[in-house]
């Protein structure tokens, strides 16, 4: 696969503290696979559908033990150059740009609102081996609580343009051309107050039902849903360890897409 355009939602990991029962519970849910732990690159566990590489799970670094979430990674063509563009806009490196054997050059940051993101500048790991299918990222939503400092954030330091979509959700879709890339929505009350802003990452599944009921029978928490869109049958689900994620079955859509306004 050629590198993404940049800006392009990359690839996705999560840190567990349960890297093995992590593998069990996404085995069953998103039947993945997975490789032999790289214990050059700190035990990170590659996971693949359909023989396609999709995500990894890690264990945590010593010290750096923490609450399990996923993390989704933008490609970009510098990331020296993007962390720069990072501070000037509000936002704060969690890790300086670093490079990963020659697989390539990670960064961690956050924006001014408190998401945590990630930069991947492609070696020979391009990212996603497949999207959009059974088990491989779909989609992601940026859920915050200060929307307008994300809105203004992720556009400077990425070629998004900007537009919201019709209807009473505080909703706006970031594009990259004429192709949308990232969502973004405002955390309302339906949010315990605890709970962090974060990027939710969406994964392909065939049957959304089917996806939530193992899910569930394996220690996940049902968040919200199921439910239809026009974009698909969807549920917001936490995993065992409270890594929270979606499931998405594209392939049942339910109604017409929202129109946009005010494009910038």
């Amino acid at each position: 696969m050629a590198v993404p355009p940049e800006g392009t939602p990359c690839w996705a990991d999560a840190t567990f503290s349960d890297v093995e029962g992590a593998e069990r519970f996404y085995s069953d849910v998103l039947g993945w696979t997975f490789s032999e732990a790289s214990t050059e690159f700190g035990d990170y566990t590659e996971a693949y559908a359909g023989g396609k590489a999709v995500a990894a799970l890690v264990p945590p670094m010593p010290g750096q033990e923490g609450p399990s979430q996923w993390c989704l990674y933008f490609a970009v063509e510098d990331a020296a150059a993007t962390a720069v563009r990072i501070r000037d806009g509000g936002g704060e490196l969690l890790m300086e740009p670093m490079g990963i054997g020659d697989f390539g050059t990670m960064c961690l940051a956050r924006d001014p609102g408190g998401v945590v993101f990630g930069l991947w500048q492609a070696g020979t790991h391009e990212g996603f081996g497949a999207t959009a299918v059974p088990g491989a990222y779909c989609w992601a939503e940026i859920l915050t609580r200060e929307p307008e400092k994300s809105d203004a954030f992720f556009p400077a330091v990425f070629p998004y343009r900007s537009k919201r979509l019709e209807g009473e959700t505080d909703f706006r879709v970031y594009d990259l051309g004429e192709r949308s890339v990232l969502g973004r929505m405002r955390m309302t009350d339906d949010f315990p107050p605890e709970a962090p802003p974060y990027i939710n990452v969406y994964f392909a599944v065939a049957d959304c039902d089917e996806a939530v009921t193992r899910a569930t029978e394996r220690g996940g928490v049902l968040r919200s849903g199921p439910v239809d869109t026009p974009f698909g049958r969807f549920a917001a689900i936490g995993d065992p360890q409270g890594a929270d994620f979606s499931v998405i079955d594209i392939t049942t859509t339910v109604g017409e897409a929202p129109g946009t306004t005010g494009a910038t």
